[in-house]
């Protein structure tokens, strides 16, 4: 019954972007329509870039941060608790959890490119590769201020909305359901990367999915996967920056070829870092539980009930 509210959640706060796109995307885009987002032409108007940008935002704020809010809210009388938030993380904690989150890259890269061999029809490729200029245009970074708004908008804010709802909701709900918290982080991922809606980054995505997944499954804190997960995001942020500033000369946007060996090395040296990150939570008494029932007195506030 709590999966299905939080679906229905969802699926309802997915609805009102969707009609904030239908009836406001002219005024804040100059005029354009809907049936122009997918338009290259007017992909070069400041215009419609700045509208673009709003509706990430929107869509990351409505889409993901509201409906996981609020369903903690009303699932459990101490929200904070539910999502794994109360503790803040300890300083190693901190660090490890970021560096398995950066050892996973190599890992990522190897299946990305294994991915990216797939055989797709030709209307996915296009999808893909429209999916992949609208990222460009959000990404395009003039100067040191839009570095900076772009690390909010795609970094940042996603982090914090996506581990919300996916490691500290969804992936709650799933270890409930099947009462195996492997299973669970794993399922979680699979939903993570298949609500991206990018086919050819399916499996790369699972993979990282997984990595955030199981750093909290291992502390019970969700301030870590956050941490991670703004390390991936930021990370190539900073990267395209740095490249549309001519300091590098690494194009995170292009695809790069590694050798498996690294992705077969990364996948060990995560695994090794994952022990160590549980056994210094398990140490400090940070480790993942359910929500303990709530008190029958403070049972009342809650809609959700046995």
């Amino acid at each position: 019954m709590q999966l299905v509210t939080f679906l229905g959640l969802m699926f309802a706060f997915m609805m009102l972007h969707s009609l904030f796109m239908a009836g406001f995307f002219p005024a804040i885009s100059g005029g354009y329509t809907i049936e122009q987002f997918t338009d290259p032409k007017v992909w070069k108007d400041p215009g419609f870039v700045q509208a673009l940008k709003i509706v990430q935002l929107l869509y990351t704020v409505v889409g993901f941060l509201l409906p996981a809010c609020i369903f903690a809210y009303l699932a459990h009388p101490r929200p904070a608790q539910y999502l794994g938030l109360e503790q803040p993380p300890k300083g190693s904690q901190l660090l490890l959890a970021v560096l398995v989150v950066a050892c996973s890259l190599p890992l990522v890269g190897v299946t990305a490119e294994w991915n990216a061999s797939w055989p797709v029809s030709e209307a996915i490729k296009d999808l893909e590769d429209m999916a992949a200029e609208q990222t460009k245009l959000l990404l395009n970074m003039p100067d040191a201020g839009s570095m900076l708004f772009s690390l909010f908008l795609l970094a940042l804010l996603p982090a914090i909305a996506e581990e919300f709802f996916f490691r500290g909701v969804v992936q709650r709900l799933v270890m409930q359901l099947v009462k195996n918290g492997w299973l669970a982080v794993f399922i979680t991922a699979v939903f993570f990367s298949a609500i991206h809606m990018q086919f050819l980054g399916f499996v790369p995505r699972v993979v990282l999915g997984f990595v955030m997944g199981a750093i909290y499954f291992l502390t019970g804190n969700l301030w870590l996967s956050i941490a991670g997960h703004f390390l991936n995001n930021g990370l190539q942020v900073v990267l395209a920056y740095l490249f549309q500033a001519k300091m590098i000369s690494y194009d995170v946007m292009k695809d790069e070829h590694t050798p498996i060996y690294f992705g077969l090395f990364s996948l060990l040296l995560v695994g090794f870092l994952l022990m160590v990150l549980h056994k210094r939570a398990k140490a400090a008494g940070q480790t993942f539980d359910l929500p303990e029932e709530p008190a029958e007195e403070e049972d009342q506030d809650s809609i959700f009930k046995d």
